[in-house]
């Protein structure tokens, strides 16, 4: 429902305008509450720390949700990695239940999904070589990445609004396929802030929609195209296979994703036979119940159930589902990108 409202595709009929009044009020109000904040930081008297000796490259977007920058950080991990610079990864760990502080990488043992959150699991789990750190303050985080672990650079994940650490690049995801939505704040639309905010980028990592995309407003920098694709199947043993391992196969779709459409026009990109769906809201923690209604349902209709990998992490040992795992390629704009990274 909320997808249908934050992106409606064509002009919203006055009905559903008066139905939603009321959320434009609470708009106004988170707006006004965004504008005094940004305007105390862009007039200097509120300042971001800087943590000297540190790279910091800040991941994030305008939107709530949904427009890809897991598998950007994901990809700006990789490449540090292979251009041999110590990297880490700064990221509060939405819906993580621990309060305290943690450090970790996928070489070791890793924390439970409660201690740490789906997406840093994720994270860990795809590049082992970068040291991931969970926490509310993020300075204290990227202090700790340059003095105990001598870390390069850090990507700060979800952070174009965590405006309290500086940084040294602001990279924004954009997705072709849906813009700025409706345009509106939250929580009458998906914006966080303004889209006057994005003169704050340095750096727009616009995720491609492979055609019918919308037309984007002029960006005020730099512009790297990519596009998200899928590379394998992940089976419930762990092993990969071919993306046409499914094809025509039927399957249901299980996930907890803020725009789960993505997901699902991904399913049909692979020739699956989608014979349901059991879609939960964004991080969603799947219930026993929840899963044995999941796995009953699938078994009814003679279906595999297959899901994302960052809905898996979610997953306890055990259930069965095949998941699709994303790749990204850059279409053009690769030397902004190594710019921004400091390997150009």
């Amino acid at each position: 429902m909320l997808e249908r409202v934050f992106y409606p595709g064509h002009p919203e009929p006055w009905a559903r305008r008066v139905l939603l009044a009321p959320f434009e009020v609470l708009a106004w109000g988170y707006g006004a509450g965004v504008r005094l904040r940004g305007a105390l930081y862009d007039a200097g008297l509120w300042r971001g720390e800087r943590v000297e000796g540190l790279r910091v490259v800040s991941v994030g977007n305008l939107n709530v949700g949904g427009t890809g920058k897991t598998p950007a950080v994901l990809y700006l991990a990789e490449l540090l990695v292979r251009a041999g610079r110590r990297v880490g990864i700064l990221t509060r760990g939405y819906g993580r239940r621990a309060k305290e502080a943690l450090t970790f990488t996928g070489a070791g043992p890793l924390p439970s999904m409660e201690e740490a959150g789906d997406e840093p699991l994720l994270l860990a789990r795809r590049c082992p070589e970068a040291r991931l750190f969970v926490g509310a303050d993020r300075r204290a985080l990227a202090r700790r990445a340059r003095d105990e672990f001598g870390l390069e650079v850090v990507l700060l994940d979800d952070g174009f609004q965590h405006r309290k650490l500086a940084r040294d690049e602001d990279l924004v995801v954009v997705d072709e396929a849906v813009g700025f939505g409706n345009g509106r704040m939250l929580p009458r639309g998906p914006l966080r802030e303004p889209l006057s905010g994005l003169r704050r980028a340095t750096l727009f990592w616009v995720r491609a929609s492979g055609g019918g995309g919308l037309e984007l407003p002029a960006l005020p920098a730099p512009v790297v195209r990519t596009r998200y694709r899928p590379t394998a199947w992940v089976d419930p043993s762990g092993a990969e296979h071919a993306t046409d391992a499914l094809s025509g196969r039927p399957v249901l779709a299980l996930a907890g994703l803020a725009r789960p459409g993505g997901f699902l026009r991904t399913l049909g990109e692979l020739g699956v036979d989608i014979r349901g769906t059991a879609l939960f809201p964004d991080h969603h923690r799947f219930t026993g119940r929840e899963l044995d209604e999941v796995a009953t349902r699938a078994a009814a209709l003679g279906a595999r159930v297959v899901t994302t990998e960052k809905d898996a992490v979610r997953l306890p040992a055990g259930f069965e589902a095949w998941t699709v795992r994303l790749g990204v390629e850059v279409l053009e704009g690769e030397p902004h990108l190594l710019r921004a990274l400091g390997l150009g």
